[in-house]
């Protein structure tokens, strides 16, 4: 049995709390947050009467003495919640993003790494079927080695709360999802970007809703963002849509259950390369999904074998560095390399 506490009892809670109770040898004995009464809330939805409830997180980790915390505060309040949660001698796994800035991602890795704890960041949208299918008919090299990926996305959510107030919100809120199921399912190594960011005259947002970017993923790989929270219209999945060009034919797929791929056949049609559909392959056997649950079940084996999860920290800061190094070309206009550090 795995003794878990789980600290921000916002709406982002929810899917974590789904995800929990549906895991056998998982046991929440605790909820944290700044508002008490929302924790005590949240305790009485799910039927947490046990539970340990409170506005301290120390405090409370002292009373429960858990084995693993499940953040899902605000980024500004990551390097804190993760300090206290290594101190207790507890594994960690957070919502993402990882931190609210390089340093402070940089600082909890290595906490994490001087405690000997389990660190992993809920990167759910790797654990979605297609992306995993995607990866897996990219591996097999049926199209041969990709050379430029290319994610649309366009949806306008009225959200209210803090994202309509934060800066770069699109980049560090959303974007994280797009640029980390990139670099994986390419297997790619982020080495620049160059990155514009604006704000359209029907936005509801502070600053940061619309962005731009280019990226070196290393090995010829170059990967394109299109992206805006204010695009009303044709919306686009939550997952993006995705054209990925290799070195004998293409891959598409519409974010939701359209993915096609077509190869490269001997002989040209006019000025044109003939092409044929050829046919992606279903899940295989060993395929981890499942979104939030997919996650968590991994990180509780890893717990239990002592294994590393696919989203620790030490990968995912890579996926993070996109996002910033994404945001200081925004802000200096210029083209950024990605951190050293952070490959």
């Amino acid at each position: 049995m795995i003794d878990v506490v789980l600290v921000g009892c916002g709406a982002m809670s929810k899917a974590w709390l789904d995800a929990i109770r549906q895991i056998h040898g998982l046991t929440l004995v605790g909820l944290v947050d700044l508002d008490a009464d929302r924790a005590r809330a949240r305790a009485r939805e799910y039927d947490l009467t046990n539970a340990v409830i409170g506005s301290n997180l120390d405090a409370v980790l002292d009373q429960t003495k858990p084995q693993a915390v499940f953040d899902v505060v605000v980024p500004a309040a990551r390097r804190e919640v993760a300090f206290s949660a290594f101190a207790h001698n507890c594994h960690l796994l957070t919502e993402k993003p990882l931190a609210d800035s390089p340093e402070n991602a940089r600082a909890i890795v290595e906490a994490a790494r001087r405690a000997g704890r389990i660190h992993a960041v809920v990167q759910n949208r790797r654990y979605v079927a297609n992306v995993r299918r995607i990866r897996r008919f990219l591996d097999s090299g049926a199209i041969g080695t990709p050379t430029s990926i290319h994610a649309d996305f366009f949806v306008a959510p009225h959200f209210g709360g803090f994202r309509e107030e934060m800066a770069h919100v699109l980049l560090l809120d959303m974007a994280i999802h797009t640029f980390d199921a990139a670099r994986y399912m390419v297997a790619g190594e982020p080495a620049n970007v160059y990155c514009q960011e604006w704000e359209p005259a029907n936005s509801w947002y502070r600053q940061g809703s619309s962005a731009s970017a280019v990226f070196d993923l290393g090995r010829s790989k170059v990967f394109t963002y299109a992206g805006s929270w204010c695009a009303a219209g044709f919306r686009t999945s939550w997952e993006s849509t995705w054209r990925i060009v290799a070195e004998r034919g293409s891959l598409i797929w519409d974010g939701h259950d359209d993915l096609r791929a077509e190869a490269v056949m001997p002989g040209r049609d006019g000025m044109f390369d003939k092409t044929q559909p050829i046919a992606v392959p279903p899940l295989d056997a060993s395929d981890r999904v499942g979104g939030h649950l997919g996650i968590l079940q991994d990180f509780v084996d890893a717990i239990e074998t002592g294994t590393e999860p696919e989203t620790r920290g030490a990968d995912n800061i890579k996926s993070l560095a996109m996002v910033f190094g994404a945001i200081e070309s925004a802000e200096t206009g210029r083209r950024v390399a990605i951190a050293e550090d952070a490959k």
